[in-house]
């Protein structure tokens, strides 16, 4: 059995650290920031994507290098592990072989999960930097199969939005949502047949 999670809105809760960095982004060009709830409705697209999405012209690479530079200062004191997240991971690698699957920035991903004491639990980090297709393609989810030398029929995704379940069903593995993040209910379940208040509920449902 194995078991990918995503990050954001999953296992761990950066909205804060997230929403600040875009914030100083946009300031170090002298640009208004996009409201609070058009960020947030974007996690978990790849920051790229993000500042397209919110109209940025140009070089979005800037932006998101100034996002970037912002974030790793203050990301492990502005994120945290989400209720029952820690209880999920544990559980989850009694029976299954763990990875994580993020649109994040691996290293930093890798730093955050060390800070919270849980990394050694997962076998394979898919960050946005090992792939070149992140969600809602597949690859990202195939790379860490492969990887792990996992099979299709007994691999799970764990994610709280679309683009981890359209990632998963292009990839051929089954899939939870969980209700603790940033998708709405309502169109989750449109694309997975399976809904979780949260990753331990959804470690459970596994099971």
């Amino acid at each position: 059995m194995t078991i990918l999670f995503d990050l954001d809105g999953t296992l761990i809760d950066s909205t804060d650290a997230i929403i600040e960095s875009f914030e100083v982004a946009y300031d170090s060009f002298g640009e208004t920031p996009a409201s609070k709830e058009e960020i947030k409705s974007l996690i978990g697209y790849p920051l790229d994507i993000m500042f397209e999405k919110l109209g940025i012209k140009g070089d979005k690479w800037e932006y998101v290098n100034a996002y970037k530079e912002h974030y790793r200062v203050i990301s492990r004191a502005k994120t945290t592990l989400l209720p029952f997240a820690r209880e999920a991971v544990e559980a989850a690698a009694k029976f299954a072989t763990l990875g994580v699957v993020t649109t994040k920035t691996a290293r930093y991903s890798q730093e955050l999960l060390e800070h919270m004491e849980i990394m050694h639990h997962f076998k394979v980090l898919i960050g946005r930097e090992n792939v070149e297709n992140p969600k809602p393609h597949a690859e990202p989810i195939l790379k860490a199969i492969q990887y792990l030398n996992a099979l299709h029929d007994s691999t799970w995704m764990v994610g709280d939005t679309i683009l981890d379940l359209h990632s998963a069903k292009s990839a051929g593995v089954k899939s939870v949502a969980v209700l603790c993040g940033y998708g709405e209910k309502q169109e989750l379940a449109k694309h997975t047949d399976f809904i979780a208040d949260n990753a331990y509920d959804a470690v459970q449902l596994i099971k």
